[in-house]
């Protein structure tokens, strides 16, 4: 095994989409954030040198529009939503490396570099553009994309916009994407997403606009005064720009190319099509892997800051505690699928799953180890059930299918006490109790650790009691609300 392989083995590199900053940081953007949370601690977990990537898109019309909006000049809007980005991470236990800002100097020193060498790959041309642009997309439309004339995303009517630009030759790369993808070499996920871009690969690329005339707050393009960098592909390299592209390549060559971008489905075209190609025309490799998860609904409706429909994850995180918030999000919806979320559904598994299922076997377990054995739990029993599933599907993206491994085996304990009745046991044979509890304590231990990506506080206070040299009846894990 050569020295570059052992190193791709060693060190994985996740991603988040960086989020717009017109609005302020809702459930969607959080469920994201967390899955790749999750993912992080768990590759730190196996030894890895990990390298998770979070950050925001602060460029654009539509980030001008809500600065003027605010009536505040665009830089002091996007540092003041920063702010709030780093504030709700930090209280969702978002354990991010690298946080970027695309407003930054690294970040437009690194994008005049990556322009400039995707001019000199004879890869882009001058043209004219002439169609509908969405703002709140940021992006150009076909009449095709239109509902009713109206963006479906955005439930706005798209700019008409005629004007010379650069473009970049994506008609080129349909081939060699559709072969890389197919091939394994870019994995896209799931299954029916890697399947849409196959398809819109098939019915032929177009090439695109790489530059703007008429945006507002956006970097400049390198060549042409008149013209500045379309502001999708300033939000792309921030991933290379993260790694040190523009000024530490020893460190961008450890880590690109990106093991895993997590990113909505409605930006499959840029991460799975556009970013890719852009790559290979400068010569550097593509991401890995791209997978592309569903939306969340309220009423049935996609939340959208723009619709004014999203729900506040501070919010929840002041009332339920991180750790609920973040096993909610992951369980409530597979990973991948559509889901509608609402706080009556989070107080329902908070009661449920939380209170009354992982939190009521802690405290019971606990207190019976502290009345029966004087809290000595000199070794664990070593228990025959496998918990080896749930990591193996937190690992495979399915955090919902291994948080239900990890209930099974919560409900499985309880129901044991439940039919053992050790309170009743211990009357005729304190030994068996005895046995009995420390198969529980080994139960709940590994469950706790299985656990520690998704829910990283309640797992150090089971395993901290647990541990201790005299168990003693702890706190309840989650007050029933």
């Amino acid at each position: 095994m050569t020295e570059s392989s052992t190193q791709a083995k060693n060190k994985f590199y996740v991603t988040t989409p960086i989020y717009y900053v017109n609005g302020e940081p809702h459930i969607g953007s959080a469920y994201t954030t967390i899955a790749a949370d999750v993912l992080a601690r768990l590759h730190r977990l196996a030894g890895e040198d990990v390298l998770f990537l979070a950050g925001l898109a602060e460029h654009g019309n539509k980030i001008a529009e809500s600065a003027e909006k605010a009536g505040l000049q665009p830089q002091e809007y996007v540092d003041g939503m920063a702010d709030k980005f780093r504030s709700t991470w930090k209280a969702l236990d978002i354990s991010h490396d690298e946080f970027i800002r695309t407003t930054e100097p690294r970040h437009a020193k690194a994008v005049e570099a990556f322009f400039l060498k995707l001019k000199d790959s004879g890869k882009v041309y001058e043209g004219e553009y002439e169609g509908w642009y969405c703002v709140g997309c940021e992006s150009f439309k076909k009449e095709s994309d239109l509902v009713d004339g109206l963006c479906p995303l955005h439930n706005r009517k798209p700019d008409w916009v005629k004007e010379k630009n650069w473009f970049f030759k994506l008609s080129d790369y349909g081939d060699i994407l559709a072969e890389k993808i197919k091939d394994g070499e870019i994995t896209v996920l799931p299954e029916a997403r890697r399947n849409e871009v196959l398809s819109f690969i098939a019915q032929g690329l177009e090439d695109i606009a790489i530059s703007r005339r008429s945006a507002k707050f956006a970097l400049p393009l390198p060549w042409g005064k008149d013209q500045t960098v379309y502001v999708w592909l300033d939000e792309l390299f921030n991933y290379c720009t993260a790694v040190g592209y523009a000024d530490d390549r020893e460190n961008f060559d450890k880590y690109w190319p990106a093991d895993l971008h997590l990113v909505g489905k409605d930006i499959i075209k840029f991460h799975c099509i556009i970013w890719p190609a852009l790559l290979l025309a400068i010569g550097e490799k593509p991401p890995k892997a791209i997978f592309a998860h569903g939306f969340f609904t309220s009423g049935g409706q996609k939340m959208s800051k723009t619709l004014g429909n999203v729900i506040d994850p501070m919010a929840w995180t002041e009332k339920y505690g991180a750790d609920a918030v973040r096993y909610f999000l992951l369980r409530e919806v597979p990973f991948g699928q559509d889901g509608d979320v609402s706080e009556e559904k989070m107080l329902t598994r908070y009661n449920g799953d939380l209170a009354n299922g992982l939190g009521n076997l802690f405290s019971r377990l606990t207190n019976m180890v502290e009345k029966f054995m004087d809290g000595d739990v000199d070794e664990y029993v070593q228990s025959a059930r496998d918990l080896k599933e749930v990591t193996d599907s937190f690992s495979r993206l399915d955090f919902a299918g291994g948080l239900v491994k990890a209930w099974e085996s919560i409900a499985w304990a309880n129901k044991l006490i439940d039919d053992s009745k050790p309170w009743e046991l211990h009357k005729t044979d304190p030994d068996k109790v005895k046995e009995l509890l420390k198969n529980l304590v080994a139960v709940l231990h590994d469950i706790a650790l299985r656990l520690a990506p998704i829910m990283p506080e309640t797992s150090d206070k089971i395993r901290v009691a647990l541990e201790a040299e005299k168990i003693v009846k702890a706190e309840p894990l989650f007050l029933k609300k």
